[in-house]
């Protein structure tokens, strides 16, 4: 009798667990869809404005496209690590740009450019910049980063500062002016931009989220055959003894 409900409890947790997994995989595949979505809505709608990006929440305008005016401050510059595009490690160049007519500034990614022969030596990023210029692009989050550790968003000491993940309010500090919690990703067309390939963060799309939802209920169907296959055999095993 403690062996069967033992044998029992195991199944139920296990199934509890893979149907769970399941329907955290078909969650996750709708939250995509969304998203994906929202990206493609928001690429067909007119620029925002300066005061809908200052004023508004980033979800409302999230992936819109930008025009802004003002000048890059070319000498304080950001570079954020651990950035794979194309299967080949690098970093985004943040640029600090000063919104004409405002007190506020807003990093404008540049794109994205690869690792240098040694870790030691950070890229040349400088670019000589106008007076004043015109930028276009779109409106995004900065990239996340699953687990956090100590001191990743403290940016170091010189220029351009590597930094691990963008908080703006620490970001802000370093550069002595105020930033906009968002960035601006650079449209292709426009100058002095690295690698620009953007899309939606996402490492699976809705259609393997559904495949492994489909493996994760799969594999709690051929759990429930199994136990089922081995209840009745046990159950006809101690029948035949009795008889």
């Amino acid at each position: 009798m403690g062996n069967r409900f033992l044998i029992w409890l195991a199944y139920l947790i296990l199934s509890f667990i893979l149907l769970s997994l399941s329907h955290w995989q078909w969650r996750r595949a709708d939250e995509k869809t969304v998203l994906l979505a929202t990206e493609a809505s928001a690429a067909q709608q007119a620029p925002v404005n300066i005061t809908e990006l200052i004023n508004h929440g980033l979800d409302s305008i999230r992936y819109r496209a930008v025009r802004l005016s003002g000048h890059y401050d070319t000498e304080h510059q950001f570079l954020l690590d651990n950035q794979i595009v194309n299967g080949k490690a690098g970093y985004f160049v943040l640029t600090p740009f000063i919104i004409k007519g405002l007190d506020k500034a807003v990093l404008v990614n540049r794109g994205w450019i690869p690792l240098t022969a040694s870790r030691a030596l950070l890229p040349d990023v400088k670019f000589q910049a106008k007076q004043y210029d015109s930028i276009e692009g779109r409106v995004n989050y900065f990239p996340s980063i699953g687990i956090e550790l100590s001191d990743a968003a403290k940016p170091s000491e010189h220029w351009p500062a590597l930094v691990q993940v963008v908080h703006s309010e620490l970001l802000s500090a370093k550069l002595g002016y105020s930033l906009l919690p968002v960035q601006i990703e650079l449209t292709s067309l426009q100058p002095n931009g690295y690698v620009r390939q953007w899309r939606m963060t996402t490492l699976l799309s809705p259609e393997q989220h559904i495949a492994y939802s489909l493996q994760w209920l799969g594999l709690a169907l051929t759990l429930t055959v199994l136990f089922a296959w081995y209840s009745f055999k046990s159950h006809y095993g101690r029948s035949t003894k009795k008889e």
